[in-house]
């Protein structure tokens, strides 16, 4: 069977010593955000209901990780210090320092 060109890409690929590549971090780093964004949005939008609220921002810092990637992939994030894990399986961003020009 030949190999059609639409073929997504592999989302997970490793480095030869088995350590995950800089693309499949930064995928799975897209799906974090990603997630997190629209569920936000989502709990932003049933803030207020009813016509005379002016709704709010949603207090949500935590979301559960895209299931298209291994525990693995998101235990390498945390140890990179970009992502934090809580007891219950909730991932949350963390700030990253601005890349501070060089002294």
């Amino acid at each position: 069977m030949a190999t059609n060109d639409n073929d997504p890409p592999q989302l997970v690929e490793r480095n030869p010593d088995g350590t995950f590549t800089k693309e499949t971090l930064q995928r799975a780093m897209k799906a974090l955000k990603k997630r997190l964004k629209v569920t936000r949005l989502d709990d932003e939008s049933r803030l207020g209901h009813d016509a005379m609220s002016k709704g709010g921002n949603s207090g949500i810092i935590g979301v559960r990780p895209p299931t298209q990637y291994p525990a693995e992939v998101w235990q390498a994030l945390e140890q990179k210090g970009r992502i934090r894990s809580d007891r219950h399986g909730l991932y949350e961003i963390l700030e990253q320092p601005s890349n501070p020009s060089g002294s």
